[in-house]
């Protein structure tokens, strides 16, 4: 049996709630979220839902912060590149768990771009990506078909 695609809001809500599920029950993340961010889940999710079908499918009518989020907390608890990483797997895991294709590699993908760049700006880590010679092979393949998509949208 292979694995739908995320194709829509329903897929988007299934994989939040499912992403949170796991964060709330994890060591590392969950105090983060119930005891120190004290989330209101009923107006979380629907926000990350908002969030991820923008950045999926530029239709979610998202508004917000999610650098100013993270920044508060950094007083509070750690907020380090362990974190992050956990961040990262849990996401991950859990879209490889439930969707297979195009927009599930998407999403993967701007998952890892954005806890990259967001635990570099609350951390003050200078940004990798500035830096050619930082690239993994898989971000240089996905700059090159930018830049050559963006090249051929100019001409």
């Amino acid at each position: 049996m292979s694995l739908p695609d995320l194709n829509g809001r329903p897929e988007i809500e299934l994989l939040v709630n499912a992403f949170y599920e796991r964060v709330r029950k994890d060591d590392l993340l969950g105090f983060i979220f119930n005891d120190v961010a004290q989330t209101n889940w009923t107006t979380h999710l629907p926000k990350m839902y908002a969030f991820w079908e923008t950045v999926i499918f530029r239709s979610g009518g998202y508004t917000g912060n999610p650098l100013a989020a993270h920044a508060k907390l950094t007083p509070l608890t750690q907020m380090g590149k362990p974190q992050f990483d956990r961040w990262l797997t849990l996401f991950k895991g859990t879209v490889d768990d439930l969707f297979a294709g195009e927009h599930a590699e998407h999403i993967k993908n701007c998952a890892t771009d954005m806890a990259n760049v967001i635990h570099g700006k609350i951390n003050a880590v200078p940004e990798p990506r500035f830096d050619p010679a930082n690239l993994t092979p898989e971000q240089r393949a996905r700059y090159a078909a930018y830049k050559e998509k963006a090249s051929a949208t100019i001409s």
